[in-house]
């Protein structure tokens, strides 16, 4: 069964995501823009998710997560929680 490993910052609001996407864009630190702007429990991790299979996560997040390569972001992905970045990490 393949596994993925990802990191991610949730927040609720599009416009926010847009600026941190823009962030990471311009070389700030995935990690440390999670730690300071996400809402999910794992910002204290950097966003780490571990490793998950298909399956394991919200379809809408898993088809984005599992479509990048390994160290690429995702654009904005829209979910029931909110508005995730992602950032497949292995």
């Amino acid at each position: 069964m393949q596994q993925i490993k990802a990191s991610h910052i949730l927040v609720k609001d599009l416009n926010q995501a847009n600026q941190l996407k823009e962030a990471i864009q311009a070389g700030a630190n995935f990690g440390e823009l999670a730690l300071a702007h996400s809402s999910c429990p794992s910002k204290q991790n950097g966003g780490d998710l571990g490793f998950f299979p298909r399956g394991a996560m919200v379809k809408t997040f898993e088809d984005a997560a599992f479509a990048l390569e390994v160290g690429q972001v995702s654009d904005v992905v829209y979910t029931q929680f909110g508005f995730h970045l992602i950032h497949r990490t292995a």
